[in-house]
């Protein structure tokens, strides 16, 4: 059997081995961080270090509180923000939307562009925290966050930036929280982090960690991270490796497919979101898998049921075309050989 072929990096990407190496380090250091003994302590300057390491790879100035991932630090920053109202972009993931059922939704434009004129009024509140993704998820459009923290910060607010999907990959937006997860450029499942500019823009949440969380800290999985943040390259992933995209989306419009990224503002490289012009997602799905390759319809977190992804209801997409929308994300271990394997296979089945 041929080796099969995973393209669901938004979703996890593999291991990377310096990852794996920090990990068997930090299981060594079995003590717990919070320990006044001496085993305690070499366990804390483990974890410190790993703490400047991943400021270092980010080029964060702020502060860093390790969390268990992006749904720990998104619930930990829009649950304790020194701020008032919050306000989120209607194409968050749903690990934002739900750490804040009742905040308001700001729109976004059919190019999946958050609407910057109703942000210049939404954000006329008393110091609202305002929530918008750097990188989405399912179509891998790119916010704007440079004029959206111009205007957040004129109106005196805060600007929280979920940064799961660009940590490693690009530079950080202009913000004053971020949200990482260590598993989406190569470090381990079940770690993350919630930067803070500042301390004093977070209520104290807990015990540990400077006391803004409760729990003992993942000293492996800190670790682990700390690796694969530093063994992340610019560009994350070379480009030539993705070149045999550009034909398939040409094939793509020719067959009466649609390529979302022409419709996207920003889009970026990493994630690209295809509908196929008779085949549902789910059904392409199931096809790519038993053709040995992994494809996913949408956020991990939502694929698996038959709702209509919010994020293209968002965007206004035609419920026809997002039905047949399936999602292809690539990362750090991804090869050109692969990338043109599944052009192959999306081209057959859009021609069966």
């Amino acid at each position: 059997m041929p080796e099969r072929i995973y393209l669901d990096h938004a979703a996890t990407t593999p291991l990377r081995p310096e990852a794996r190496a920090a990990l068997e380090e930090g299981f060594a250091l079995w003590a717990n961080p919070s320990s006044p003994h001496a085993e305690g302590r070499k366990a804390r300057a483990a974890l410190e270090d790993a703490r400047e390491r991943v400021k270092r790879a980010l080029g964060w100035e702020g502060e860093v509180i390790f969390t268990s991932g992006a749904s720990e630090a998104a619930a930990l920053a829009l649950g304790h923000a020194q701020a008032g109202a919050r306000l989120v972009s209607a194409v968050e993931h749903d690990a934002i939307l739900k750490a804040a059922p009742d905040a308001e939704r700001l729109p976004v434009r059919p190019n999946g562009a958050l609407d910057l004129e109703l942000l210049t009024e939404a954000v006329q509140r008393e110091r609202p925290l305002v929530a918008v993704q750097q990188v989405n998820s399912e179509t891998g459009n790119r916010q704007d966050l440079a004029a959206v923290a111009g205007l957040v910060h004129e109106a005196g607010g805060l600007l929280l930036a979920d940064c799961a999907q660009s940590a490693g990959k690009m530079p950080l937006p202009p913000c004053d929280l971020a949200i990482i997860s260590a598993h989406k450029f190569g470090g381990p499942i079940g770690v993350g982090a919630l930067l803070v500019r500042d301390y004093a823009m977070l209520e104290p949440a807990g015990g540990q960690e400077r006391g803004y969380r409760r729990g003992t800290e993942n000293l492996p999985g800190a670790l682990g991270m700390a690796a694969a943040l530093g063994a992340c390259g610019d560009p994350y992933l070379d480009p030539a490796i993705l070149a045999p995209l550009d034909q398939l989306a040409q094939e793509c419009r020719d067959l009466g497919g649609t390529w979302l990224s022409d419709r996207l503002s920003d889009p970026t490289p990493y994630i690209r979101a295809i509908a196929m012009p008779k085949m549902s997602g789910s059904a392409q799905v199931m096809r790519f898998d038993m053709a040995g390759i992994s494809v996913s319809q949408g956020s991990a977190c939502s694929s698996g049921t038959m709702k209509t992804s919010h994020v293209l209801q968002a965007m206004q997409v035609e419920p026809e075309i997002a039905d047949r929308t399936i999602r292809a994300s690539f990362g750090w271990n991804t090869t050109a050989e692969e990338v043109e394997r599944f052009c192959e296979v999306w081209v057959e089945l859009a021609k069966a």
